[in-house]
């Protein structure tokens, strides 16, 4: 199958928080360009200049506070709070005007598993470097804290959230440091999935507190969302 049967199914598996028709068709453009010509875009993190730069200082970032938050590598030690600690952290960092470029999709193209993303869903690596984010932020938080194995990484919710259900952690009650998934069509289906964030906690009113990269707002946020736009949520295994 070649790069421009594969076209469709890519932009279909990034998918993510609907923003503008503007940008949508933007980015469209931008991975069509991508997979015609085979053209990596450059990755204009907000931490710096240049791509492999970039993954190296959101790596030492992260280091550095995993340290502060006296969470050993290895997800039997962090706790659902020191996890949220660091996402928190991470509020505020915003993509550029073509819908990416921030450190999390340097983190994710230099990644291992973007290879083998890109084996599964077809494209390019360099297609990532604008791509909707949401995934990216979810997994390079649970990277930072060695919790890979059990958080998972993915760019493509969809099979992210299968990948919780396959692990048999995978369902219904929001927790603090739960993986949601969103289905913005109200639905639970798992096909439906556009969006995905940390649960902070249940507000107890049929919402719940979240902190999302690629919102609406092109950042990462803390949000409030009703449960009834959540298909399910993930869970990762957090020390006692």
């Amino acid at each position: 199958m070649s790069m421009f049967d594969n076209f469709d199914k890519f932009v279909h598996r990034l998918q993510d928080a609907p923003k503008n028709h503007l940008k949508a068709y933007a980015l469209a453009g931008l991975v069509a360009a991508q997979l015609v010509t085979g053209a990596a875009f450059a990755a204009n993190a907000d931490t710096g200049p240049g791509g492999t730069g970039v993954a190296k200082v959101a790596g030492n970032e992260a280091a550095h506070l995993a340290e502060g938050l006296h969470a050993p590598s290895g997800a039997r030690h962090v706790s659902a709070q020191q996890l949220l600690t660091l996402a928190e952290s991470q509020v505020g960092i915003s993509e550029n005007a073509y819908g990416g470029g921030t450190k999390f999709h340097s983190w994710y193209m230099e990644s291992p598993r973007a290879r083998e993303t890109v084996a599964r869903d077809g494209g390019t690596i360099g297609a990532y470097a604008n791509a909707p984010w949401c995934d990216m932020f979810v997994s390079w938080v649970g990277e930072q804290l060695g919790m890979q194995d059990t958080m998972g990484s993915d760019a493509y919710t969809v099979a992210h959230a299968k990948w919780f259900a396959q692990q048999g952690r995978y369902g219904e009650t929001p927790r603090p440091g739960a993986v949601a998934f969103f289905a913005w069509n109200g639905t639970k289906s798992v096909d439906a999935i556009e969006h995905v964030g940390f649960v902070v906690k249940d507000n107890g009113d049929g919402t719940i507190k979240t902190i999302e990269g690629n919102t609406g707002n092109g950042k990462v946020e803390v949000r409030t969302r009703s449960t009834g736009s959540v298909a399910g949520y993930g869970y990762p295994n957090y020390a006692a």
